[in-house]
């Protein structure tokens, strides 16, 4: 199967001409997109908490995902790597219309992911690095590190709108969606939902 996936961050604008750009670049390869995934969402929304994930799931060796840009998939390099990291072990080819670039099964598309992922593996490193030494400036200047005892936490937000996300989960809402409205991480809601909901 042939799908398209298109992705604008804002309802303003428009993914009419990535679609055009994918249906020309497949016209040109002899190939049909058989199917449209369309989202409005921030590329910086983890690719599992989008249709994104849920389609890379569904989607099974030999079948072609193609995007106008790498930006499309995330704004992140880490997240970037983590969903060509999953078209690479299922077998999904992924082709990007604007940078050429093709994941698939050859040599070329392996040397590609491994220069990402070193390129990801580096940036992490270098994140890491500037918060312990941005942390261990504050600690030198005499600044009390890490959370205050009795603060207010995200837990704290979930127990207060506990009906609201009882009711959310008994209507059947996904749990990304219920922790994108609350703004907190999946492990913060699983620990509150196993401890206080179920």
């Amino acid at each position: 199967m042939v799908i398209g996936y298109l992705r604008v961050s804002t309802g303003k604008q428009h993914p009419a001409n990535q679609k055009n750009e994918i249906s020309r670049f497949a016209e040109e390869r002899g190939l049909e997109v058989e199917k449209w995934v369309t989202e409005i969402v921030s590329g910086k929304t983890r690719e599992s908490d989008r249709r994104l994930g849920r389609l890379l799931k569904r989607m099974h060796k030999g079948d072609i995902l193609i995007v106008t840009e790498i930006s499309r998939l995330s704004r992140t390099l880490t997240d970037i790597m983590n969903i060509m990291g999953k078209c690479l072990e299922k077998g999904i080819n992924l082709y990007t219309t604007k940078e050429g670039y093709s994941f698939d099964d050859t040599i070329n598309s392996k040397v590609l992911c491994f220069a990402f992922g070193l390129v990801a593996e580096i940036e992490r490193n270098l994140i890491s690095m500037r918060t312990k030494e941005a942390l261990a400036v504050r600690k030198a200047e005499g600044k009390v590190l890490g959370r205050k005892k009795g603060s207010y936490t995200k837990l704290n937000i979930l127990m207060e709108n506990r009906d609201e996300i009882a009711a959310m989960l008994g209507q059947g809402e996904q749990v990304g969606k219920i922790c994108n409205h609350f703004g907190v991480s999946r492990d913060t809601f699983a620990r509150f939902r196993k401890t206080y909901i179920e």
